[in-house]
């Protein structure tokens, strides 16, 4: 039986190791699609020809100008357009979301055709909860900006994916650990490949194993979420109470402190009034 894909955008998640994890109706649509978008030509070739596809490609990445985006959604009005990242789902720390964008922008047909994430795939081979979960993409390379990054997630009860490489990969645990504090961690390398690995431990732990000898290949860095908040002391709670009664009624204090400390809100209320009489 022959598929007949429409025209418009297909997002075409590849292998990202075995070629064997592309799906069948991915590698069918590789074989019939007009045009393949891709990171670059000599990688997506590799994956063409197990799929036995000889479509065009043409190369669309972070650099391809406004000019090649509008004629590949231009091409979509009749011919179906391909997009392919390097490796996994695109889209994911690639290239590809303003194609997307525009495409939608102007009415085209948009799918996806589902398959492997390197990032959904080192969460479940960390052993670390997968019920909530940030995905941080790259850290940038220089250690205040990485540092400020860190910053701004410090505090979110969440797992944390990172994609990292060898090179960067033991002073970027260090840092993780300075900055989130010495959490459980897994570094996961060459999914699906022949030297698949999942290591764990604490972070400095896992960045001293990796100072000397930088591990090869593509590395996802799955970071648990920071233990549970200590309990807000009385004297924190009262001060808390105090501040915002000089602000709102004394439910809405009760109610905000609440909301604030993760305390229960009636309880907070009769010790807000207490307060309140005896000022």
């Amino acid at each position: 039986m022959v598929i007949k894909f429409d025209p418009g955008l297909y997002i075409v998640a590849g292998p990202i190791g075995n070629l064997s994890d592309l799906t069948p109706r991915a590698a069918e649509l590789l074989r019939r699609a007009d045009v393949i978008a891709v990171e670059d030509s000599r990688v997506s070739a590799k994956l063409l020809r197990h799929a036995g596809s000889d479509r065009p490609m043409i190369p669309y990445h972070d650099h391809s100008s406004e000019k090649l985006r509008a004629q590949l959604v231009e091409r979509m009005a009749s011919e179906a357009v391909a997009l392919l990242s390097d490796a996994g789902t695109p889209l994911i720390s690639d290239p590809g979301y303003k194609l997307v964008r525009d495409a939608r922008a102007a009415g085209r047909f948009v799918t996806t055709l589902p398959g492997p994430s390197a990032a959904i795939a080192a969460l479940t081979l960390s052993g670390l909860p997968t019920d909530r979960f940030l995905f941080m993409g790259f850290l940038p390379s220089k250690a205040k900006a990485r540092g400020d990054v860190l910053t701004e997630v410090m505090a979110v009860r969440a797992t944390l994916i990172f994609y990292e490489s060898g090179p960067r990969l033991s002073d970027s645990l260090a840092a993780m650990a300075l900055v989130l504090g010495d959490r459980d961690a897994a570094v996961v390398r060459e999914i699906s490949k022949t030297f698949e690995e999942t290591v764990t431990g604490c972070l400095s732990e896992l960045s001293a194993r990796y100072t000397d000898t930088p591990p090869k290949g593509e590395i996802v860095v799955i970071v648990g979420s920071p233990g549970e908040a200590p309990a807000p002391s009385e004297a924190d709670t009262d001060a808390a109470l105090i501040e915002a009664m000089a602000r709102l009624p004394v439910s809405k204090a009760a109610g905000e402190v609440a909301k604030k400390l993760g305390l229960d809100r009636r309880t907070l209320y009769a010790r807000a009034m207490l307060l309140k009489d005896g000022a």
